[in-house]
């Protein structure tokens, strides 16, 4: 069974990680971590520029490359068998086709809470993944649950 683990990177996808180890233990599968860097903008040409901005860019993709490695290393010291891909583009449609690639039996995403007009306007990664997955997907919420509110104590006069 092959898990694919999209991760952004943050300090919030320790959630979906630990999530993602238990599942491979239990269920004895192998985890391709992937990790979707933002696309260039529209408006970069794609000839040289400056060389310090690409030195820029290239020390940015080695920073997240780095991660993406010592996450794979935690995961491989807990025993579990893991590949990690560093890619760069539109994050649902590469989820999609490396999953297809992969043929990963199993997409597992983190859910971070948006507003509703950032979700407007550029629509949900989790749902264009949801929409046109071709196989299951788990969506891990990446912020710890809100503490319910208690009510209030009466307090008791003598």
């Amino acid at each position: 069974m092959t898990i694919l683990v999209a991760v952004e990177l943050s300090r919030a996808s320790l959630r979906l990680l630990n999530f993602a180890q238990r599942l491979a233990l239990k269920c004895g599968a192998q985890v391709c971590l992937l990790h979707v860097a933002d696309p260039d903008p529209d408006f970069v040409g794609y000839e040289p520029g400056p060389q310090n901005v690409r030195m820029q860019v290239a020390h940015k993709y080695q920073g997240a490359h780095r991660k993406l490695q010592l996450i794979g290393g935690k995961l491989r010291r807990a025993k579990v068998q893991t590949t990690a891909l560093l890619v760069q583009g539109p994050t649902a449609e590469l989820i999609l086709s490396e999953a297809e690639k992969l043929q990963a039996d199993l997409i597992v995403l983190g859910a971070s809470r948006h507003t509703a007009l950032r979700r407007a306007l550029l629509g949900s990664v989790t749902t264009q993944v949801i929409r046109n997955a071709p196989v299951p997907v788990v969506i891990v919420p990446l912020a710890a649950p809100r503490a319910k509110a208690r009510p209030a104590r009466k307090s008791a006069t003598v």
